[in-house]
């Protein structure tokens, strides 16, 4: 199965923002329940959208530097990348059906 990469301050712009694909976001805390809710639908998406969209963890303690420039308040918290600019913005955990959903409109 594939996971989703795990990214810190320091590489997010050159994984992130210079990408060719598209790529999702997670920012998260380990005491976050809702965010380990989230891990294992991230995990099975990572996998269904292999090829077409990269699946990214950002530890919000760990890197504040980047939660802090993209304003997260509230975690999860979700950013869709495309050409280095976000362009959906999810907060909180979903359901898979409706990550889907939201992913597949961002990607049209």
């Amino acid at each position: 199965m594939s996971k989703p990469i795990v990214i810190n301050d320091s590489n997010f712009d050159q994984t992130v923002l210079q990408a060719e694909m598209p790529v999702l976001v997670d920012f998260w805390a380990s005491w976050c329940r809702p965010c380990l809710m989230l891990t294992p639908i991230l995990e099975e998406l990572a996998e269904e959208y292999s090829g077409k969209i990269t699946f990214a963890k950002l530890n919000v303690d760990r890197n504040p530097k980047t939660a802090s420039r993209y304003r997260i308040m509230s975690i999860p918290t979700l950013l869709l990348f495309k050409k280095g600019e976000p362009v959906s913005h999810l907060v909180g955990y979903k359901p898979k059906a409706e990550l889907k959903r939201d992913l597949d409109t961002a990607l049209s």
